[in-house]
């Protein structure tokens, strides 16, 4: 496989007219190795319009939603992001080009560390890979700029809202299998979010987050 040309025809014929006109987007995504994020068997279709198997039941999204999804959280250079759900750490690697810190979640441990060994092996010392559960508490890790969630949810998790700077951006797929749309939940102040919806896409759930939270009356 030519993996730059396989590079430039996936971002030329499947991310840009996916609306990511981003070139700062655009010029990670073609220099990032996408067949090394996923097993020796699927690396012939690393550069296809499909999601990928990474084993645990998770999966890599096909490329033009990771590409959408760090162009709609509008990042800047300095910017502190927290990846929600790492995976094979492909999300996290093109967030790395695109802002100062990320840290990076993921609840299964064998795929942390070879998402942590993988990010290592490209030079990604930006990215710190935990083995955590994002259902969780989270206050330890602090304050971020945004947050970005790499799988859907039934609805957005205040826990994760409530580690946004003011201005802060936390990006989710959100609903139920056939219908989701990627919100856009904006810190206006501690507390307080605007909401924007943004595109409509069906992914698969991010692991550790109930269906719908549970109601006592």
């Amino acid at each position: 496989m030519n993996s730059s040309k396989a590079r430039f025809n996936m971002v030329e014929q499947q991310v840009r007219p996916w609306q990511v006109l981003d070139t700062r987007v655009l010029d990670a995504l073609s220099r990032l190795p996408r067949e090394q994020f996923v097993a020796p068997q699927w690396q012939a279709l690393a550069y296809t319009d499909t999601d990928l198997p990474i084993g645990h039941g998770e999966m890599l999204l096909a490329a033009k939603i990771d590409a959408r999804l760090a162009q709609d959280l509008q990042l800047k250079p300095t910017d502190r992001v927290l990846d929600v759900g790492t995976g094979s750490g492909f999300l996290a690697a093109l967030l790395s080009d695109l802002a100062q810190e990320v840290v990076s979640l993921e609840v299964q441990a064998e795929l942390a560390e070879q998402a942590k060994a993988r990010l290592t092996r490209l030079g990604k010392s930006q990215v710190k890979v935990l083995h955590r559960d994002a259902s969780s508490s989270l206050k330890d890790l602090g304050l971020f700029d945004a947050v970005v969630l790499g799988g859907s949810v039934a609805e957005v998790p205040a826990t994760l809202l409530s580690l946004l700077n003011p201005g802060g951006r936390l990006l989710a797929i959100v609903g139920d299998t056939p219908i989701m749309r990627v919100e856009r939940h904006t810190c206006v102040t501690p507390g307080e979010y605007a909401v924007q919806s943004l595109w409509d896409i069906v992914a698969p759930r991010l692991h550790g987050f109930a269906e719908h939270p549970s109601f006592s009356f």
